[in-house]
Parts: structure tokens; sequence; C-alpha cells
């Protein structure tokens, strides 16, 4: 990893895949930067939280489920303009509850075998991703 002179936010990912193959995506709201883009769910660790701990309170937060275990896909880094962030990125595979846009934004489920996402644009840290899950699963 190369070395950063900007701290560096920590974020948990978190890829809900479904028995379809198909993956979820939801799209980051007014106000925040990015605003519009379309992302992988989860967001920033908190002090003192495990990944898995960040990954199950965000995806409660923003999507309304509930999560028991997840694995891990892959770590990575991304130098976006507002913030340097390291995302830790989860596969899901089950969940209670139906997903929801709990803080108001869209979501779109999309095939993993699909060249490219239905919904653009996509944010750039979220193409890394998946292709990660495209080469672990194909």
């Amino acid at each position: 990893m190369s070395e950063i002179n900007r701290p560096v936010t920590e974020v948990a990912a978190g890829i809900l895949l479904d028995q379809s193959g198909r993956y979820l995506l939801g799209q980051r709201l007014e106000g925040k930067p990015y605003a519009g883009y379309w992302e992988v769910p989860g967001g920033k660790i908190e002090k003192g939280e495990s990944v898995f701990e960040a990954l199950k309170r965000e995806l409660q937060e923003e999507l309304g489920i509930d999560i028991h275990a997840s694995e891990e896909l892959t770590i990575l880094e991304y130098d976006y303009p507002h913030a340097y962030v390291r995302l830790h990125v989860s596969i899901i595979r089950e969940w209670i509850g139906t997903p929801k846009g709990c803080e108001g934004q869209s979501l779109s489920w999309q095939l993993l075998s699909s060249e490219k996402p239905s919904v653009e644009p996509l944010l750039p840290a979220a193409w890394p991703m998946l292709e990660r899950l495209k080469a672990l699963l194909t």
C-alpha cells in the first residue's frame, strides 16, 4: 500500500448477493459527495467497531435489514477528492427483512452476469469491488 499524507477513512461495504445472482446498489443522496452516484451499501467504521459490527449497523440504518454473517471479499483503497478511503468489502448472502431505502435513497438490484450495471454513474470505487466479485463467482 502506498504512503499517503491524508487521514484514512475506514469504511465497511456490503455486497448483498441474492439467490438469483443479483447484487444491490443504492443511490447517494443530495448533500453527500458524489450525490446521485450509485454505490454498494455501507458506511464509516466507528471507533471501536469491527468491520462486521459496522456493516451490521449500517445495513440496518440504510436498508432496514439484519445480517448475521458476511464473508470478506477484499480490501481496497481509493483516493477521492473529499476523502481517502479504505474499503473493507464483504459479501452478504443471507439477511432478514426486505431491503428498502430507509434514508430515502433509491435502490436497484443488478444482475451479476451483466457486463455493467443498468444504473449510472457508478461510484469509482465500486468498479473494482464488482470486478473482484465477478472474478470470485465466475
